[in-house]
Formats: C-alpha cells, sequence, structure tokens
C-alpha cells in the first residue's frame, strides 16, 4: 500500500483539527463527515459552522491559529522531515483498516518506522507492569514464537510484559512479523525513560505509533485510549498476567467489544496475577497454554510471513507446543524443584516438603538460582521460572 503524501496546507489542518483546543475527537470526526477534509472546515464561514457547532467554537475554528497552536504545527512538521516519521490521517489510504472498525479511531496516528506494520495481522500481547519472572518468560517466548510465524505483536511499550513482548518479537529477526510499539505520550517522549534503548529498536525493526502531539507528557487518562489502539491494531488480544484491576482488562474487554478474539494464560489459584486472567476465562476468553492454541482460532492470516524450508513436516514435538524450562542437574535440586509446585514458597515451607536440612536446603537452592530455574522474589520466597 502506497502511503498518501498530503500537500503542507492538507497536513497543516489535519495537525490543527487533532489539536484543537476543546474540540473532542467525536465532535471532529462528525465535521469531517459533514465538511469533507480539514481545509474545507478551517474555509466554512461562520454562520455555516454555527450550523454544526456552538458559535463560540464555530469562531474560533475561523481564526488563525493561536501561538501554541502554531509552535505545536511547526514542530510536527520539522519532525515529519526526517526520515521514517510519518503522520496518517483518516483520508490517508495507508491509515490502519482495521482501526477503522472501532467506534472511535483517532484522526491522526504519528509513526516513526515501518508504517506498513499497521496493516498486517497482528496479535495484542498485554499484562501487568510487575510481572513474575515466569510471566516475562512466557510474553517473551510467545511473542517470538508468533512473530517467527509473520504475527506483527502489538502492545503498549509499558514495563513487565509489554516490554518483553517486544523484546520477544525483535529476537524473531527481520524474517519476523515484527513489531509496533503504541505509545501513551507523544511519539517524541518515551515513558518509561528507562525503554529509550527499546524504543530506538522498535523504531528502527518496527514502528512506534501515537495519536498525541509531539511534546505530550503520560498523563493516566492517556493509557485507555491507547489501550483500545492495541486493540484495534490487533486480530487478537493476549492477555499474559493480570490483577483484577489492571489497564489490560480494559484492552482486554475493548477488543471484545470490537470483534476481537481474547486470550488468556491460566496461573495459580493464589497468585493475585492470575485472578485478572481467571475472570476473563470465566468470560468466555479461551484459555491457552501454547502459542499453538492461538494460531489455532486465528488461523493461518499471513500469507506473506516466513515459509518452511521445503522437505517434511517437522514432528509436532519439535514446535512449540509449551514453553521450555530450564531443568535442574542433580537430582536432590529436581527434588526441591518439584518440591516447590507452581506457587511463591518460602523456605520452612521446602523444609517440611522436602525432610532436608537447612543447610542442604540452601545450597540446591542457590543451584536452582544459578541455572535459572527458579527465583527469589522480593518477599524471600521462592517460584520457578
Amino acid at each position: 500500500m502506497q502511503n498518501h503524501v498530503p500537500s503542507t496546507d492538507e497536513l497543516i489542518a489535519w495537525l490543527r483539527l487533532s489539536q484543537e483546543p476543546d474540540l473532542g475527537a467525536a465532535q471532529a470526526r462528525n465535521l469531517l463527515a459533514a465538511c469533507g477534509l480539514p481545509q474545507d472546515i478551517y474555509a466554512m464561514s461562520v454562520p455555516a459552522l454555527s450550523r454544526l457547532l456552538p458559535e463560540a467554537m464555530a469562531r474560533q475554528l475561523r481564526q488563525a491559529p493561536d501561538e501554541t497552536q502554531q509552535k505545536q504545527i511547526d514542530a510536527a512538521l520539522a519532525w515529519l522531515e526526517q526520515p521514517g516519521h510519518h503522520l496518517l490521517t483518516l483520508a490517508d489510504p495507508a491509515y490502519p483498516q482495521k482501526l477503522l472498525d472501532i467506534h472511535d479511531p483517532p484522526l491522526v496516528l504519528y509513526v516513526n518506522g515501518d508504517v506498513s506494520l499497521l496493516n498486517r495481522p497482528a496479535l495484542g500481547i498485554v499484562g501487568s507492569r510487575n510481572p513474575t519472572a515466569g510471566g516475562a518468560d512466557n510474553a517473551s517466548a510467545f511473542a517470538r514464537h508468533l512473530a517467527s510465524q509473520g504475527w506483527c505483536i502489538v502492545s503498549g511499550l509499558a514495563l513487565g510484559i509489554d516490554a518483553a513482548a517486544h523484546r520477544g518479537a525483535l529476537q524473531a529477526g527481520d524474517a519476523g512479523g515484527r513489531t509496533v510499539a503504541v505509545m501513551g505520550t507523544g511519539i517524541d517522549i518515551v515513558y518509561p525513560a528507562s525503554h529509550r534503548e527499546l524504543a530506538h529498536q522498535i523504531a528502527a525493526c518496527g514502528a512506534l505509533v501515537s495519536e498525541f502531539p509531539l511534546g505530550m507528557r503520560s498523563l493516566p487518562h492517556h493509557f485507555p485510549k491507547r489501550n483500545r489502539i492495541v486493540a484495534g491494531l490487533s486480530q487478537g488480544v493476549l492477555v499474559v498476567e493480570a490483577a483484577r484491576q489492571s489497564g489490560s482488562l480494559i484492552t482486554a474487554r475493548l477488543a471484545g467489544e470490537s470483534g476481537r478474539e481474547v486470550f488468556a494464560i491460566p496461573g495459580s489459584i493464589h497468585s493475585p496475577l492470575s485472578r485478572g486472567c481467571h475472570a476473563l476465562i470465566r468470560q468466555g476468553a479461551k484459555l491457552v497454554e501454547s502459542a499453538d492454541d492461538i494460531l489455532e482460532d486465528l488461523g493461518n492470516l499471513v500469507p506473506d510471513g516466513p515459509k518452511p524450508a521445503a522437505g517434511p513436516a517437522k514432528p509436532a514435538s519439535s514446535r512449540m507446543s509449551k514453553i521450555s524450562r530450564p531443568e535442574p542437574e542433580h537430582p536432590d535440586s529436581r527434588r526441591v524443584l518439584d518440591a516447590m509446585g507452581y506457587d511463591p514458597v518460602d523456605t520452612d515451607t521446602l523444609l517440611v516438603r522436602t525432610g532436608m536440612d537447612i543447610a542442604a536446603l540452601s545450597q540446591h537452592l542457590l543451584e536452582l538460582e544459578m541455572q535459572d530455574c527458579i527465583v527469589r522474589q522480593d518477599d524471600g520466597r521462592f517460584v520457578r521460572r
């Protein structure tokens, strides 16, 4: 799909309309439906606009942009001159068709990277900002496998599961489906700042996307807006770990309301980070244990994705049917791991379950940590990776 190249006047009108003070996005879309392109709106008389808007807003639209608006427009035009920077508008043929299915598509999208990814088959992966080690591993492994099959992985660049999903997709390499990060800030501001290097990698090998003007800082109400774009760009959304009040559940709800598939990975009944996923499953989300569970539902939607090498098909055991885990080397370490189960457990409980003395148990726990089989949590308990 070729990217539409609007005139400078058209760009300026789109930028101004998307940033017009006190003009809501729904009002702006109604104006576009009634009048045509943004430059047509700004060319209308006050009486004509007053039939569609309050008179004060009609007069505002007939005035020249104020100093703040003009600075924002000038900054955006300068940003667009840089390689890889794009502004997609509702009138642009490269605008993501999937976003047109949601009830409030953004007027404009700032994109840094490969705009074609926004129209590729995609899966959203979301979850807790404070996941367990196993949850982060799951997000990364699912993303890597699905990206290697040609799926674009969409997430929100947040701490935790989002970052793990982006990194997993990047590990699939140039032949994979890549990754798209939807931002809750202006596209020139990385939040959290610790993800600056990750954002650079995504811009180089995928795409950063934002509907917010340049310079816009992180604000709480931005993240539900970001989440609707994550859901809208995706054929389905996978929730890896989520507490009951997690913002990831908003993304899942929006996905379901837009006719997307919702998937959830189950976890321990004792873990607060499993409760959101379990609630989704009770509400009809598909329980998944492997990436193949997702592919069975979504099907082969990637005709131009990576193709298997010629020759006999690989046996089922060679596919990623389950996430692989490191295995302990010593039999007694294996016994400790078995005694742990799959919930966080403290040392006193392990002493009872294994019958070991504290010195032997401590030695095997240390070995398991060094072999990356378990993780010591902040509260001192241990959990499998």
